[in-house]
């Protein structure tokens, strides 16, 4: 059994809980969903199979526990990075800057497995929602930048979003994809400036 240390059982379980979803998440992202089941869970967390039932039910509900989960920490970090942006524009790149910096985190991975899981279809709307209010605030600021065909810009935008996270998979380094991702970036929202700030390629 784990070693957990809680000073109420509700902390106590607060932390099992804990300890369950992050086995799931990494068995899904190293073995796949089929690998996801209470038993194998539990066995990686260090805890019996009845002990599992008592916070998960099935591989179904540990899978939309992870999807949950997954776009939870996700999204706090992004709240928290387009909290200090000043207008669109820095919205936009404070979108892709934390987006890179979860990617390189591996937050990628598991979103591309969870994509690529094969989840019930209850669970496969449920991403789609999820990730539809993930992306919202960015197509909302560029929206906001008045662009034309903001929805097709939004998306074309997104493409390099996409390769971008690819490259750091790959292994090219944060902080020269970053930067050269928000030149790009810049440079088709506001052509009369192709530069990007060096505070904001570091961040």
């Amino acid at each position: 059994m784990p070693k957990i240390n809680a000073s109420t059982v509700a902390e106590h379980r607060a932390q099992q809980r804990e300890a369950l979803i992050e086995a799931a998440i990494d068995i899904l992202v190293n073995e796949g969903a089929a690998a996801v089941t209470p038993a194998a869970v539990g066995a990686r967390a260090g805890l019996a199979r009845s002990s599992v039932y008592q916070y998960f039910d099935s591989s179904a509900a540990l899978l939309s526990t992870i999807t949950e989960e997954a776009f939870r920490r996700s999204n706090e970090a992004l709240t928290r990075a387009l909290a200090t942006a000043n207008g669109p524009l820095e919205r936009v790149e404070a979108f892709f800057v934390e987006s890179l910096r979860l990617g390189a985190g591996g937050a990628h991975r598991l979103s591309a497995a969870l994509m690529n899981a094969g989840l019930p279809p209850a669970c496969q709307q449920r991403l789609m929602e999820l990730h539809l209010e993930q992306v919202e605030p960015f197509r909302a600021a560029v929206r906001e930048l008045d662009t034309p065909e903001p929805a097709l810009t939004a998306d074309l935008i997104a493409g390099m979003l996409h390769t971008a996270l690819a490259a750091i998979e790959n292994g090219a380094p944060l902080e020269t994809v970053t930067h050269r991702t928000l030149a790009l970036v810049r440079r088709c929202l506001d052509p009369a400036s192709g530069t990007v700030r060096t505070s904001e390629a570091g961040r």
